[in-house]
């Protein structure tokens, strides 16, 4: 089982049994109990509705569902890890748009003989991970399902700025990436073929860490376009070119390939560098800049925006890879 990866736990309360020992409102109250809520959440969870502050008069929203069995099991990542995951997946689409997470609403399909414990976990897990965003739970629904599935809605402020979309991408722009890449794709195969270790690595699987900040950062900076890559660098590389009808070639040299994931990948017979290309679920950002704009600190760039269409890596063809429901 994955690492807690640092979670902050709310406050102890006793375990209760199941959830449908508690009932719907039960609940409720226990995953909202002693949570303390930001200046700009100006009513917070218990009423028909929250209200919150929006000076900019534009709200950036977004949402991700998150299903047990498909995107996470809990038998490889422990419940604070579930709740981190679900948080940072949504906020990162926030911090893609230039916007500066604010707020979360949450709905949670759990069935009745949960342990209270595992509600305890995601808990602990949601308001840990949107804390360190800046961000507050203010809301959301509980219903009894015959699966666990956790639904997250997300908000931001752009503060004042254009949104960045992922349709102003032009020939001649330098593209940037913050964060890591491969590091949840080599986790996946670690636990795929039974192993639980090296921790880290297993860790940024179970709960990704977004470089919130990054995307704010870059609207700033003049970014024309921005994606979180949750289906793989290439992947969302192509979708940022196919909105906005440009080309893009990525330079797989200039990519960063951490020395653990070239230890596990030649503990598993894999290709490093591939899961570095076609991974998901790390949550970094990609962002294309004009040219001559100096990157902002902690980005580096990996790439140019063409005429063309569609994506090349190192001016040859791409490599299958990539995540897609359905396919």
């Amino acid at each position: 089982m994955c690492a807690a990866g640092g979670v902050t736990p709310g406050p102890p309360l006793p375990d209760a049994g199941a959830v449908a020992d508690l009932g719907e409102f039960g609940l409720i109250a226990r995953i909202t109990a002693g949570r303390e809520l930001s200046p700009g959440t100006l009513l917070g969870p218990g009423d028909d509705a929250a209200v919150l502050a929006a000076a900019d008069g534009r709200v950036v929203v977004t949402t991700d569902v998150l299903v047990e069995g498909v995107h996470f099991r809990l038998d490889w990542s422990t419940p604070q890890q579930v709740g981190r995951k679900a948080v940072a997946a949504n906020l990162a689409d926030v911090a893609a748009m230039g916007a500066v997470p604010t707020a979360l609403v949450v709905g949670l399909a759990v069935p009745g003989r949960t342990p209270i414990s595992t509600v305890d976990g995601l808990a602990a897990g949601m308001w840990a991970q949107a804390a360190q965003a800046g961000a507050d739970i203010v809301g959301g629904d509980v219903v009894s399902s015959a699966q666990l599935v956790v639904s997250v809605t997300a908000l931001g402020d752009l503060r004042g700025r254009a949104p960045v979309t992922r349709s102003g991408a032009r020939p001649g722009n330098v593209l940037g990436l913050c964060g890591r890449l491969g590091w949840s794709a080599a986790g996946l195969a670690l636990l795929r073929q039974g192993f639980r270790s090296p921790l880290a690595v297993i860790a940024a699987h179970c709960a990704p860490e977004p470089p919130y900040g990054a995307g704010p950062q870059a609207a700033s900076a003049g970014a024309t376009a921005m994606i979180d890559i949750s289906d793989g660098l290439v992947a969302d590389a192509g979708h940022v070119a196919e909105a906005s009808g440009v080309g893009i070639d990525i330079d797989s040299a200039a990519l960063p390939v951490a020395s653990q994931l070239v230890e596990v990948a030649s503990a598993l017979g894999a290709d490093a560098r591939h899961w570095v290309l076609t991974g998901g679920e790390d949550h970094a950002l990609l962002a294309s800049f004009p040219a001559g704009v100096a990157l902002p600190v902690g980005w580096t760039q990996v790439g140019v925006v063409r005429e063309g269409r569609g994506v090349t890596v190192d001016g040859g063809e791409v490599l299958p890879g990539g995540w897609e429901h359905f396919s």
